[in-house]
């Protein structure tokens, strides 16, 4: 999610009525490729290593492949990791959340945002 003045823009992709994508999964991919665990991913983010796992199983059931293998016990290979397609899913996420802040400079944008006021009017009493 970026802001880019007082422009706030988010790209959420839906799976049926499910939130697939969205920045704070794309974060959360970030995260789990740079932790190598979804529990670790989630301590950097703030977040319970519960509520990790339920944005991870969200985004493997919403795409056609998973984005994150996960392999549990011991061992080296233990943890985390995104898939091939996780990888590709992210990098075209992060695509697109580029693309549309670069469309946030058209002239569209300026003119709302000379309509716009600095702050907003204080509300209107109904003294009815």
């Amino acid at each position: 999610m970026s802001r880019i003045g007082r422009l706030k823009i988010k790209a959420q992709l839906y799976c049926g009525d499910e939130l697939a994508m969205g920045p704070g999964k794309a974060d959360l991919l970030d995260a789990i490729a740079r932790e190598g665990s979804i529990s670790g991913a989630g301590r950097a983010m703030g977040m319970s290593y519960r509520r990790s796992w339920l944005l991870v199983d969200s985004m493997n059931r919403c795409f056609v492949e998973k984005l994150v293998e996960t392999v549990a016990g011991g061992g080296a290979r233990r943890g985390a990791s995104l898939t091939p397609t996780g990888v590709a899913v992210l990098a075209a996420y992060r695509t697109l959340e580029a693309a549309l802040a670069e469309s946030a400079g058209s002239g569209a944008m300026a003119e709302l945002d000379a309509l716009l006021r600095a702050v907003p009017l204080p509300p209107v009493r109904d003294d009815g």
